[in-house]
Parts: C-alpha cells; sequence; structure tokens
C-alpha cells in the first residue's frame, strides 16, 4: 500500500469494530450512542469505499503496465487505467481530509436585526422565511423557540432550532455541516417600504448559529453559577401579554453568556429552551476555544469566528446575491429568499475543502 495512505489501516479497523458494535442490539438501548456511532459509521464508510476503489484502480494500473510489454491491447488500455486510479487517488485523498466531528449535529439558529431599524427587522424576516425553506426542501425540522416582533412585521430577534430529517447519518447531510458558514453580517441593499423618495438603503441583520447539545451531559453546567430572572412577557412595543411572571432570563456567570424566553405559556417550559440555547452557546464557545488553541484542519477556513464579519449582500434592485467570503455571484436573488440557498452554501463548502486539502498537502 502506498505509504501516504497507511494512516487507512487504522480507519479501516474503526469501520470493522463500530460495524459490529451497531449489530448488538444492547447498543441500541444507548440512543444518544447509537447515533454518534452510526454517523461515524457512515463517515469511514466513504473512506472504506475510496480505499476500495483506490486499490481496485491501482492494481488494474500494475497488472496492464506489467501486460503491455507482451499484449498491445494493455498497453492501450493503460493511459485510461491511469487515469481513473489518478481520480480515485484524489477522491481517496479528500475523504481522508479531517471534516468537522460536529457536521452531524442538528443547530439553533439566530437572526437579529441590526443596523437600519424596522427595515432590519423587515430583513430578518426576510432571512428567517430563506432558511425556514431551505430546511423544507431540506426535509428538515424547524421550531421556532423564540421570537420579538417588530412593529411593521418584522423580527428584532428570533431563534429557530433545525433538526435533520430522521435517520440521517451521512454527516455531510448534517445541519451543522450546511448552516455552520451563514454566521455573520448579512446585508441588504433595497427600497424600505418606510421609504417615501424611492432611495436605495443598505441595513443589515446577523446570523448566529449554534451546533445543538445532543445530551445534556455533554456540557456541565453548575446551577451555582447561573442567575435566573423571571418577569412578564411582552410584546411589540413592550406592552405585556402575560398577567404572570413567566418569561426567564438565565445568565452563565463565569462567561457572561445570557439567554431570555418568554414564547412559551409556562415559566418551567421557558427554562427549558432558556438551558437548551445555554448549552448550544457553552458549546460553541468552548469549540471556539479549543479550534483556536489547536489551529487545526477540523478549523474552518471559511466558517470564522469574528460574528462582526459581512459575509453577503443581497441585492435587490439587481436581483443579485452575493458572498464576500467565496466570491460566489448570482442574479437570482428571488429563488434564494425562496430558499434555493444550495449554491450558495455550496460555495463556502467547497471553498472550505480546499483550503483544507491545501493545507494538508503542505
Amino acid at each position: 500500500m502506498t505509504e501516504s495512505f497507511a494512516a487507512v489501516e487504522h480507519l479501516l479497523a474503526e469501520h470493522a469494530e463500530i460495524e459490529s458494535l451497531l449489530a448488538d442490539p444492547a447498543v441500541h438501548a444507548d440512543a444518544g450512542r447509537a447515533r454518534t456511532l452510526g454517523r461515524r459509521y457512515a463517515e469511514l464508510g466513504q473512506v472504506v469505499a475510496a480505499y476500495r476503489a483506490w486499490r481496485d484502480a491501482t492494481d488494474d494500473v500494475e497488472a496492464a503496465a506489467e501486460l503491455a510489454a507482451e499484449d498491445a491491447s494493455f498497453a492501450a488500455e493503460l493511459p485510461a487505467l491511469q487515469e481513473t486510479a489518478a481520480a480515485a487517488t484524489e477522491k481517496l485523498r479528500r475523504v481522508l481530509v479531517p471534516r468537522d466531528p460536529d457536521d452531524g449535529r442538528d443547530v439553533i439558529l439566530e437572526i437579529k436585526a441590526g443596523e437600519g431599524g424596522e427595515e432590519s427587522a423587515l430583513f430578518a424576516g426576510d432571512l428567517l422565511r430563506m432558511y425556514l425553506r431551505y430546511a423544507e426542501r431540506r426535509g428538515w425540522k424547524t421550531e421556532i423557540i423564540e421570537a420579538t416582533d417588530s412593529d411593521l412585521g418584522g423580527y428584532k430577534d428570533v431563534q429557530v432550532a433545525v433538526k435533520a430529517r430522521a435517520g440521517a447519518t451521512d454527516p455531510a447531510d448534517g445541519v451543522w455541516a450546511n448552516l455552520k458558514y451563514e454566521g455573520g453580517v448579512h446585508r441588504v441593499q433595497r427600497v424600505p417600504v418606510t421609504e417615501s423618495q424611492g432611495r436605495i438603503h443598505t441595513s443589515a441583520a446577523g446570523v448566529l448559529v449554534f451546533p445543538e447539545v445532543e445530551d445534556a451531559g455533554e456540557i456541565e453546567i453548575d446551577q451555582n453559577e447561573l442567575r435566573i430572572d423571571v418577569y412578564r412577557s411582552s410584546g411589540p412595543g413592550g406592552q405585556s401579554v402575560n398577567t404572570t411572571d413567566s418569561a426567564v432570563r438565565i445568565t452563565h456567570l463565569p462567561t457572561g453568556i445570557t439567554v431570555s424566553m418568554q414564547n412559551e405559556k409556562s415559566q418551567l417550559q421557558n427554562r427549558e429552551q432558556a438551558m437548551r440555547v445555554l448549552r448550544a452557546r457553552l458549546l460553541a464557545a468552548r469549540q471556539e476555544e479549543e479550534a483556536a488553541a489547536a489551529n487545526d484542519l477540523r478549523r474552518s477556513q471559511v466558517r470564522t469566528v469574528d460574528r462582526s464579519e459581512r459575509i453577503r449582500t443581497y441585492n435587490y434592485p439587481e436581483n443579485r446575491i452575493a458572498d464576500h467570503r467565496t466570491g460566489y455571484k448570482a442574479y437570482n436573488l428571488d429563488q434564494v429568499l425562496d430558499g434555493d440557498l444550495e449554491p450558495v452554501i455550496r460555495s463556502a463548502i467547497d471553498a472550505d475543502e480546499a483550503a483544507r486539502l491545501a493545507a494538508a498537502a503542505s
């Protein structure tokens, strides 16, 4: 076996070991463990398939090369076989680049109005609809867990949980694998509904994406490090919409992370949702610290930790969508806002993969 692919051996062994574990009914008694093993098995399955294709292709080249001196027909086949082997080598090299271990996770996505007042809040609503439609196209489930409406029908702040379809195991199809590149500042250029002179304005909304914690025990939270405040829920303009103190604000004292929830009718439900979001934010903070310290191939070259980065512009007059990180540009903004987000996200995935490959080769 080529020395550069020696790392495949332990991956093949791990794949066989997981296959054996998944055949044990006792493993499936722990749904969390079974889900984790299933995702890793699917990821390793791509390596196994690529390795077998590479091995078969290189064996064919070696056999044809040995026979070419005696049989001209084998010599004629050699160039095509070498081309197949080269493609198989490249495919194996790609799947061996370590991928983000969280790619298979679900996410909590938050959209916050920014510069531009009511226009920004309306744009936040447009972004929410775009993500909901995109999730629908992917067969994902969505749940709005918190929303603060604006006076004109947009959102000052909205949080939505996005979950992969049941039974999905391939990490490449995971929600985090696709939506993690959406974090940053999204800029819109259009004539606001509040503009009487027909002038184009620029406003922005921020998007935050957090991988969701699957098991509450994954993130240990000391209850003594939490400050929990309760208050009455309020609607647009601050008017009270609840006569009881059902809204909850939880502050994690060591990090200063604060989560507020008021959408649910009961204080207990709001507290559970707030803890759900808090765990996701703490996980994201931990991962960013680890990535910054390790600075290894698992750190995304496209998805930065700078949440103030302007990543995309939505230009309505030109019907143009432009991603400033990847150079992607298209004139089908109306379709993108209707959920046709796949090409835009694919440009980020491809750019990230190319950067990882280049880093692995250096």
